[in-house]
């Protein structure tokens, strides 16, 4: 009864609130606060309470109440960001109103870079330090900064369109070089003017719908060590090219990290024994009575940096390649590490990369319940109580070429961190031979 009349105090409260009438609302939401002995709805009524004060202090005290209930409410993390200046009101998408199209085309800032002693070209070198020029060969080193990649807090940028939206179709730059204006494909985030060859990178800060980068692990070597590394990956696998291979291509691929915090919830049937016997749970769903004891209750989760692929083209191969590369050393993103560099746009989106991050997590933990509960067996579980907290979006090195194998390309990416290969040619057997003489004037061998 006492809970009954506490909710019916909230819910006249989100009323009133709703109808624009504060004070009234203040006055049932108060009583429902005095009342309420559950978290939820203490959450919710202290976020409703966050609505109807006007001043800043008491707004702050409501927001930080509501998540002192419920860390994870997405509504008031959302308002605490816009109480600390982190998110803007007018960029919160109204879920009730559809967003205007986009145009078709959009200007966009660019920048090039430019040897400071022949003003040649400047490209970034595989040392993953410096810019060096392709006429003078001056180095210029560019001091990128020690901290790790940032991470952004996963409901401040889902309260906005760019959490949900896609790249643009056509974007339009302006060549500081010549002056000519080129499109940069959608695949692209990196190109070189097509009239006088400067490099050029978007300028991310000018662009609204896509999320900047906010780490890159930089390349650390060039083509003729990528193809050095495909030879002897062909030749270990006995494979023999059809016909002539392209050289590696070296580009960046874009890929989401998530951290999921939270509980995972299960129901469950535990034995319950005055004797000190390992085998006691083998009781549970013997049919005696008097052993077994249902419970309900909840288990941590904590995964860090679960990665999920931005990019549907590659996605199946860039799988096996991910757990090569060593996250951790990802440096803040900085518009240089991309000079010559082309490095393709993200095309799964935020919110849909986070639903596959949550639902993988979920399987894990499911899978793992058994193992991490021994004396308990599961019987359910919801992941209700999962929350994703924060996310980053990476640039990844890679050497992209196909392997011409059984009547068709098969695609092979080489991490361009540290050389591991992956394929889906990895259960292809053949007879070695061939790939060497192609590329043995790059290699230097033969």
């Amino acid at each position: 009864m006492f809970n009954d009349y506490s909710r019916e105090l909230l819910r006249t409260g989100i009323i009133e609130a709703k109808a624009g009438y504060k004070q009234s609302a203040q006055r049932y939401l108060d009583r429902a606060i005095y009342s309420s002995n559950d978290h939820e709805e203490l959450a919710e009524a202290w976020y409703w309470m966050s609505q109807v004060v006007d001043d800043p202090a008491e707004k702050r005290r409501a927001v930080e109440n509501c998540l002192a209930h419920n860390l994870h409410h997405a509504r008031a993390r959302r308002m605490l960001a816009i109480l600390d200046g982190k998110l803007r009101e007018n960029e919160i998408v109204n879920p009730d109103q559809l967003p205007p199209a986009p145009e078709g085309l959009r200007a966009a800032d660019a920048q090039r870079f430019m040897c400071p002693k022949c003003g040649g070209r400047m490209t970034f070198a595989p040392d993953g330090q410096s810019l060096v020029c392709e006429y003078c060969t001056r180095t210029h080193a560019l001091g990128f900064a020690s901290r790790p990649a940032g991470e952004k807090d996963f409901i401040t940028v889902m309260a906005t369109a760019r959490g949900h939206g896609k790249p643009l179709n056509e974007q339009v730059f302006h060549c500081e070089g010549c002056g000519c204006e080129f499109i940069l494909p959608p695949s692209q985030i990196s190109a070189a003017c097509v009239y006088c060859g400067s490099p050029h990178v978007v300028n991310w800060e000018s662009e609204e719908q896509l999320l900047a980068p906010d780490g890159v692990l930089p390349h650390k070597f060039g083509q003729r060590q990528a193809v050095k590394l495909l030879v002897n990956w062909v030749e270990g696998g006995n494979i023999k090219p059809e016909k002539r291979v392209e050289m590696p291509r070296g580009l960046y691929l874009p890929l989401w990290t998530f951290d999921i915090g939270g509980v995972i919830e299960y129901t469950g049937e535990t034995c319950e024994s005055s004797y000190d016997d390992d085998n006691a749970i083998a009781l549970i769903g013997s049919g005696k009575r008097g052993q077994v004891k249902r419970i309900s209750d909840s288990y941590p989760v904590l995964v860090d940096d679960l990665p999920i692929p931005a990019s549907r083209k590659l996605s199946a191969v860039f799988l096996r390649l991910i757990p090569t590369f060593d996250l951790r050393s990802a440096q803040p993103y900085d518009p240089r590490f991309l000079a010559n560099w082309p490095a393709e746009v993200y095309d799964i989106p935020l919110a849909e990369a986070s639903l596959d991050a949550r639902g993988r997590a979920y399987a894990r933990y499911k899978n793992d319940l058994p193992n991490l509960l021994p004396e308990t067996r599961i019987l359910g579980s919801s992941s209700a109580g999962m929350a994703i907290e924060s996310f980053k979006l990476l640039l990844l090195p890679v050497w992209m070429t196909e392997l011409p194998f059984g009547g068709r390309e098969h695609l092979v990416l080489i991490n361009g961190q540290n050389g591991a290969v992956a394929s889906d040619l990895s259960e292809k057997k053949a007879k070695t031979g061939g790939l060497m003489e192609w590329l043995k004037d790059l290699t230097g061998e033969g």
